[in-house]
């Protein structure tokens, strides 16, 4: 029979992607899959919107209707599973409680919310009401935040003026978003040095990240980025802490490699198979 056949097959590791898409490729559910496949895992994806960018900006966003999305998400999960969930934008409240009631009936651990809010050209991608939602209904039932300083200030309501202060607003990220783990990424701050901050939840303890500062436009898509690799090393079976540190190891490596080539008018994107590609 077709079950005992494939009793002796190897399974693929999968992550499943909930986000917007980026027809340009450098962001958003086609940054999300080249990562997964990058990180050794199988990729598949629910589009939540349509969003019509490129390098420069985002000229406007189509959103896929709700039950849609839901639609997909059951899809996936009902035929191929996951390990893991990564989560990018999501534009609306009632996106943000239909994708939160529609995973919460399936058993998987490893989420990874990356709370997009403002595209790296600085362009909106969220309703103003939607933000409190994202805290409030959406955050505590997953287990990691992947906020830029932009987006850890929007969700805080307050302004993040320096490095030292990174470990204490990550434990208080943590608490308001109901005990979540929160991977603060510095990349906004001007220090030459990079140094990103990881709150283990679980543990109660912190990790600092530490990389160089890479000069460099091309960092389009760099937060779907670093938020996919967590997931995908996630779904290999990592513990938090030495996923975080290989997601942010692939990060690394992907904007200092991606710095070496032009693409597009604006912000570029990273490398994704720099790995691979010789």
């Amino acid at each position: 029979s077709r079950k005992m056949e494939n009793m002796n097959k190897k399974t693929y590791r999968r992550v499943l992607t909930i986000a917007g898409s980026d027809p340009s490729g450098g962001a958003g559910l086609q940054a999300d899959l080249k990562t997964f496949a990058a990180c050794g895992c199988y990729g598949a994806s629910a589009v939540v919107a349509v969003v019509d960018e490129n390098t420069v900006g985002v000229t406007g966003i189509h959103p896929i209707p709700v039950d849609f999305v839901t639609g997909q998400i059951r899809s996936v999960l009902d035929d191929i599973g996951a390990d893991a969930i990564k989560i990018g934008m999501l534009h609306s409240s009632k996106l943000i409680h239909a994708v939160r009631d529609t995973i919460a009936g399936y058993p998987i651990k490893n989420i990874v919310l990356d709370p997009v809010m403002v595209a790296t050209s600085g362009d909106p991608l969220l309703e103003p009401d939607a933000v409190a939602t994202l805290r409030d209904a959406l955050m505590p039932h997953v287990r990691i935040i992947t906020p830029n300083i932009p987006e850890a200030e929007l969700l805080l309501g307050e302004k993040i003026e320096s490095q030292e202060s990174l470990p204490d607003t990550t434990r208080k990220l943590s608490e308001l978003c109901g005990g979540v783990s929160v991977l603060l990424k510095a990349g906004h701050l001007r220090a030459t040095e990079l140094t990103d901050v990881f709150y283990n939840a679980e543990s109660g303890r912190h990790i600092i990240l530490r990389s160089r500062r890479c000069d460099t436009a091309n960092t389009h898509g760099t937060g779907c980025t670093l938020s996919s690799a967590f997931a995908a090393f996630l779904a290999h079976g990592n513990d938090l802490d030495r996923a975080a540190r290989l997601a942010k190891d692939y990060i690394t490596a992907a904007i200092e490699a991606g710095a070496e080539y032009t693409i597009g008018h604006g912000n570029g994107p990273v490398h994704h198979f720099h790995a691979f590609w010789q």
